[in-house]
């Protein structure tokens, strides 16, 4: 625990800092809270840093590419080459390469 005096009380956390923090909170296997404690910083702060990154213009969200055998294997050889996301298991997302990147990358 840090103790502040003088007339500033809050600590001002850098673009950087909270990037930082972000990554190891909401990486595969942590916890807010632990990540909370070791950087002594509220847990709500860091949902609040999580909202407002996502609201930006450039968002927030972390990419994996990887190969998937059992796509590659499934799909007829005729068919058209498309960009396939999955979002947790439930969610999935089928883009032709023919799509305009305008058009893909649009916010709706």
């Amino acid at each position: 625990m840090r103790l502040l005096t003088g007339p500033e009380r809050r600590r001002r956390w850098s673009e950087a800092d909270q990037c930082r923090i972000l990554a190891a909170a909401f990486a595969p296997g942590a916890t807010v809270a632990a990540v909370a404690r070791q950087y002594d910083v509220a847990t709500s702060l860091i949902y609040k840093w999580r909202r407002t990154m996502r609201a930006r213009e450039t968002g927030f969200a972390e990419l994996v590419v990887a190969p998937d055998e059992r796509v590659a294997v499934s799909r007829p050889a005729a068919s058209p080459a498309v960009i396939e996301l999955e979002v947790a298991g439930k969610v999935r997302l089928r883009i032709p390469l023919t799509t305009p990147p305008t058009l893909a990358g649009r916010r709706w």
